[in-house]
């Protein structure tokens, strides 16, 4: 009797094998009158095994070939017969005993692994095949998966949980943070993937060994659906880092909210898709800590949030050094810039520029921006006097032109 068919997930050991059905399975199940010649012993410790009745046209073929070890957990086993078709295939993992789902082709020549296989894990193989005449062929054989040094899981940020109910803005990058560093670049590159419906340009920019960047070439249109996907099981990084596991998410973009703050004016413009719907006085950074110039993205936002000048490394004993409690707060950079509420410099908001690099609002307009800008949304700084936000600075990825962010890429 056929056993039955299982689908398991991308990367786990184990599933019930793909066999024949109709005619052909009951020749592959059946014990007696198949004329196969049995030999002494297995080939559970190593090797090939080959049994083919007297005569018998069919020849079958199994790759990776005999005995092949360090084989990539992605890379699938398959079977061909020749002069004939296939009756059974079986693929064991011989630790766990368990075996290993397939597919056969519709002409019953060829059969492929339909998951991947394990890291470090020897499957045996078996495959029975007949001719047209009915003579029956054996082979046996026995696969290796390779043993990772580490493997390398791809972090999605945001996390998209935390987004999941607002969505995203139209500044958001999709960053890939990988646990290990890549060597191999291309190689990881190719098997990553944004698809954006409606259809927008976009491509990768590998900031670190172990962040890669994904933005379209103009911000995201409003209400488009992203699928972000990492298909690195098995792939190698290099170093003796391999891909620990496939990731597919999707990330939905919700309305267009650009703030424009100008430290010429020292107002800050809001614009709703397009429109603008609220004009708001402002104090950006003084002359000694100016705010960055250029997009910034909102990355994390609460209503209390202690700001430390420590946290980018000017700490307490040190000139310019700050620590102080603050409400209905949005970062803006790593670099310690936020839009926040600030009652100390209410008079000086509309008319100069006194904070340490911050975009200081006065309770109601702090609470408003609150309220309506989330992760993602964008605040443009110009006439700051400082200079352009660094694009590493975690989101300063609309800092660079469109033909300098192509060349991030590891496939140019």
């Amino acid at each position: 009797m056929l056993p039955k068919k299982t689908s398991l997930s991308r990367g786990r050991f184990g599933a019930i094998t793909a066999l024949l059905v109709g005619a052909l399975a009951l020749s592959a199940c059946s014990s007696g009158n198949t004329g196969v010649v049995t030999q002494p012993g297995n080939n559970a410790t190593g090797g090939q095994t080959s049994v083919s009745q007297p005569g018998s046209a069919v020849t079958l073929s199994i790759t990776p070939a005999a005995d092949a070890t360090n084989i990539s957990p992605a890379t699938p086993i398959v079977v061909k017969a020749a002069n004939g078709t296939l009756t059974d295939v079986t693929v064991t993992n011989t630790a766990k005993n368990k075996t290993v789902s397939g597919k056969l082709s519709a002409d019953k020549t060829t059969w492929t692994t339909t998951e991947p296989l394990g890291f470090g894990s020897t499957y045996a193989v078996d495959a029975k095949g007949v001719d047209n005449t009915g003579k029956t062929s054996e082979q046996q054989s026995n696969v290796t998966t390779l043993t990772p040094a580490h493997q390398a899981n791809p972090n999605l940020i945001p996390a998209p949980s935390s987004v999941a109910q607002t969505g995203v803005g139209v500044g958001q990058p999709i960053v890939f943070q990988f646990s290990y560093a890549v060597k191999n670049k291309a190689a990881v590159e190719k098997e990553l993937s944004v698809v954006s419906n409606p259809p927008q340009q976009g491509g990768w920019y590998w900031i670190d060994d172990k962040n890669v960047h994904y933005r379209p070439k103009d911000y995201w249109q409003p209400g488009t659906t992203l699928t972000v996907s990492a298909k690195i099981y098995g792939v190698d990084f290099g170093n003796g880092v391999y891909g620990a596991a496939d990731r597919t998410e999707t990330y939905h973009v919700h309305d267009s909210w650009i703030a424009k703050a100008d430290g010429n004016t020292e107002q800050m413009q809001i614009f709703h898709n397009g429109q603008l719907v609220n004009t708001m006085p402002i104090s950006l950074g003084k002359d000694s800590t100016p705010t960055h110039i250029g997009p910034h993205v909102i990355s994390f936002k609460a209503q209390d949030y202690t700001m430390d000048s420590c946290s980018y490394g000017v700490c307490q004993g040190q000139p310019g050094w700050y620590r102080s409690d603050e409400h209905w707060t949005e970062r803006i950079s790593n670099d310690g810039e936020f839009v926040h509420e600030n009652p100390n410099s209410v008079a000086a908001q509309g008319n100069s520029n006194v904070s340490h690099g911050c975009i200081n609002l006065n309770e109601a307009n702090a609470t408003w921006f609150f309220n309506t800008f989330g992760l993602g949304d964008v605040v443009e700084v110009t006439n700051s006097g400082g200079p352009q936000l660094p694009v590493y600075d975690l989101y300063g990825d609309w800092e660079l032109t469109w033909a300098q962010w192509q060349q991030g890429s590891a496939l140019n």
